[in-house]
């Protein structure tokens, strides 16, 4: 049975009206009193208030954790409501923390709240961190993920993990005292744009729901104490299919951060390790805002457009006079692109686009490839209003 990371530390109380509060807790053996305390007594950092993020303040909140810390720098955005549902309709433009502190305090007045309005970086998560007893990791890029994961096994604290897109989720625990770090179960992260965001590739609303209360339901485990924790257990979930899946982590002997001859004793680029950094020995794509597009247009130059999405995308938001090419398409079909006319290609944000003018580039194409700076969406918001942003 697995030990309570609260261990030896004084515990508070518990008052009528908190017994009244959370009696269906006191009922369980398996929590009862000591469990209750306990959770009154834990410090639990969420870092992320987004998909996975709000039902893990939500349910932490109710379960009466006694001090919850919610690290963001975003915004509420209206495409955030379908799944963030931490945030209402009337909060948006608001900074997420305070969203999110909110809707914490209608739920449970009684617990303390530490906001912190700022991006989780190198230079402050160990300083952020070190006071709580479960970290719950509810980001959605790689290189905050390996920070987050980094900085728990240098201070020695569980890292409850979940991620989501488009149907499939995943959870686990990394605990290096106990099981395996996150290195272990990824060395290394993907090549950046290999793996598309959920900006850019979507999610159903409820999938990061199912998978933030899992997490929510770990972190208590942790702290209440007993019970099989996933540690060493990656749990996979196709809310598609309804169907889950489990493997075995194993601790990786080699792994730099908590294997046996650790080489990484700090805090590290994250950015640069991820690939995010801009290579100086790459060509760099040329790109192409919206208005000047919208110049180019009114000229009458000719013009290649490229647009990269997906029929299902496309209708979303059709763009005149596309040509509509898949990037898994795009080394095949380079025979239908003409050199002698500059292309300009699209995607939702930008991003994707990227990729197939190196695809093209790869594959021997000599003319000139331009990219749509900020994709589809920003010709939505500076040229034709009357279209959607998505």
């Amino acid at each position: 049975m697995a030990e309570s990371v609260i261990k030896d530390r004084e515990l508070p109380g518990l008052s009528n009206e908190e017994i009244d509060r959370y009696s269906r807790h006191l009922l369980l053996e398996e929590v009862g009193i000591r469990g209750q305390k306990r959770l009154k007594a834990a410090r639990v950092l969420i870092v992320g208030t987004g998909g996975l993020g709000a039902p893990l303040a939500l349910y932490l909140a109710a379960a009466g954790v006694g001090t919850l810390g919610i690290v963001d720098f975003d915004f509420v955005e209206e495409s955030n409501l379908q799944r963030q549902v931490i945030h209402g309709t009337r909060d948006i433009g608001r900074p997420k923390v305070a969203s999110a502190q909110d809707r914490i305090k209608s739920i449970n007045p009684k617990i303390k709240i530490n906001t912190y309005n700022t991006m989780l970086s190198s230079a402050n998560a160990l300083e952020i961190m070190k006071d709580y007893d479960v970290v719950a990791d509810g980001t959605d890029n790689y290189q905050t993920r390996y920070l987050v994961n980094d900085a728990c096994v240098l201070l020695g604290i569980p890292n409850v993990y979940g991620s989501v897109f488009q149907f499939e989720g995943q959870a686990s625990v990394f605990y290096a005292r106990e099981g395996p770090c996150y290195r272990c179960l990824y060395p290394e992260p993907p090549p950046p744009g290999l793996v598309p965001s959920c900006a850019e590739g979507g999610v159903v609303g409820v999938l990061p729901g199912i998978v933030g209360t899992i997490q929510a339901n770990e972190v208590i485990k942790l702290i209440v104490g007993g019970g099989d924790s996933l540690v060493g257990r990656l749990l996979l979930f196709d809310a598609w299919k309804m169907k889950f899946r489990e493997l075995r982590l194993d601790k990786d002997p080699h792994c730099p951060i908590c294997g046996t001859n650790p080489t990484i004793r700090e805090l590290i680029d994250y950015e640069q390790f991820c690939g995010l950094k801009k290579n100086t020995g790459e060509d760099p794509v040329e790109t192409i805002t919206a208005k000047e597009l919208k110049e180019r247009f009114d000229r009458n130059d000719p013009l290649q457009i490229i647009d990269i999405r997906e029929p299902h995308e496309r209708a979303i938001v059709r763009f005149p006079n596309a040509k509509p090419v898949p990037l898994g398409q795009m080394a095949r079909r380079i025979d239908e692109f003409d050199p002698s006319i500059d292309a300009v290609f699209i995607c939702k944000i930008g991003q994707r686009s990227i990729f197939a003018i190196r695809a093209l580039r790869e594959a021997g194409y000599t003319g000139r490839l331009l990219n749509l700076k900020d994709g589809v969406n920003a010709w939505a918001r500076e040229v034709d209003t009357t279209l959607p942003v998505y």
